[in-house]
């Protein structure tokens, strides 16, 4: 067993990277027993942000470049926050020089990229997962025991929406995430990861998908203020066959007028049928078409499950097991599986093969949206 203190390396500190800071120096609260891991170093594009957040959330140190975390003998752990395009250089980098690595999604901007990241991190012998945070929801992981438990049976369908209204507004400056050339791809990347990664954590592999992706305002205001051609998809639609028959819809979007974090995903099986809500995060809603239907009902209907803040052990000890949860409470539960990972030497889940799987997925339906067909995964893609 591992003993001592994990020392990370943190590229960016931006929203993301003040997440990740948030959740290594409160892992501690949340779960049971020692959990040493700390902030090492911190870099940033701009070293003097560096510096600021070093002082202000007191980091040992902060970095130039990231060169200098990479390099560092000192460093266990680098945590990669930075723009999509970044995260392949920089995580091979560190896979290299033998760190362990904890990257935003999604893991690379291609498959090809994402696949050699996975399969160099076998070789090397290193932990590396992919922070697909809303795994690690109560209500997510309650419905992964209660498919384990074949409570729904055969799944038969499917849908999830994952819906924002951050982009309707033409006159406030687009942001990285929206320009294709930085991010990659477009919401699909940015939403449309977590909500493939769902159903693939599921319900299983896909077999093939259909995809449109829409750009409403072909013209906004861009990161310098002047006039901006959108260049990366605005909205996207896709259906999914899986290997197990089902088929199923997404629509990922950020032009939802009244959306906030409007995640829903409902999975349809023929002995049940479970519903989640990112908005309402503490209950996992499970229907049991098993129980007897009668006069008025009988006991017929949705049940709303209790998830809350009742994790298993080590979790669920702060700040009680009656107190609602929140989006944060996903990110730590990531981040403490993949500390336990390495301190316990177990292959973190989802791990680098996961994020591979999910990018092609991804690739798949950009390649069905450009070409205008169904696209086969295995057959016309990984």
């Amino acid at each position: 067993m591992f003993c001592g203190f994990l020392n990370i390396g943190l590229l960016g500190f931006g929203s993301m990277g003040k997440t990740h800071a948030y959740c290594i120096q409160n892992l501690p609260y949340f779960f049971d027993g020692d959990v040493n891991a700390k902030i090492w170093s911190v870099c940033t594009k701009n070293p003097e942000n560096a510096k600021n957040a070093m002082y202000r959330y007191d980091f040992s140190h902060y970095s130039d470049t990231e060169d200098d975390i990479i390099n560092d003998d000192r460093i266990d752990i680098v945590d990669i926050c930075t723009p999509n395009i970044y995260h392949y250089e920089t995580a091979k980098k560190a896979i290299l020089k033998g760190k362990h690595v904890y990257c935003e999604k999604p893991l690379a901007v291609s498959y090809a990229q994402a696949k050699e990241l996975a399969e160099l991190a076998k070789e090397k012998g290193v932990k590396c997962q992919v922070v697909f945070n809303n795994r690690f929801m109560s209500p997510i992981m309650r419905a992964k025991e209660l498919m384990g438990e074949n409570r729904l049976g055969r799944i038969l369908s499917f849908s999830v929406k994952y819906l924002h209204s951050s982009s309707l507004d033409t006159n406030k400056k687009a942001g990285w995430k929206q320009d294709k050339d930085v991010c990659g791809g477009g919401v699909l990347f940015d939403l449309g990861s977590h909500a493939v990664d769902l159903i693939y954590h599921l319900c299983g592999e896909f077999k093939s998908v259909i995809g449109k992706s829409q750009i409403a305002y072909p013209v906004r205001t861009g990161v310098d203020g002047s006039v901006w051609r959108t260049n990366a998809d605005e909205a996207f639609y896709m259906i999914a066959t899986l290997e197990n028959g089902a088929v199923g819809t997404f629509e990922i979007s950020k032009i939802t007028t009244g959306a906030n974090d409007d995640l829903v995903i409902e999975i349809h099986g023929e002995k049940g049928s479970i519903k989640f809500d990112l908005m309402d995060p503490n209950f996992l809603y499970y229907y049991d078409a098993t129980a007897k239907s009668g006069d008025l009902g009988g006991f017929c209907g949705y049940t709303k499950i209790e998830c809350v803040n009742r994790y298993p052990s080590p979790g669920g000890v702060f700040p009680g097991i009656k107190a609602p949860i929140g989006w944060l409470r996903g990110h730590i539960g990531s981040y403490y599986s993949f500390i336990d990972a390495i301190v316990n030497n177990k292959e973190p889940s989802p791990n680098f093969d996961s994020g591979a799987y999910v990018q092609g997925v991804l690739e798949c339906a950009y390649k069905s949206a450009n070409d205008g067909r169904e696209i086969f995964i295995k057959g016309d893609a990984l």
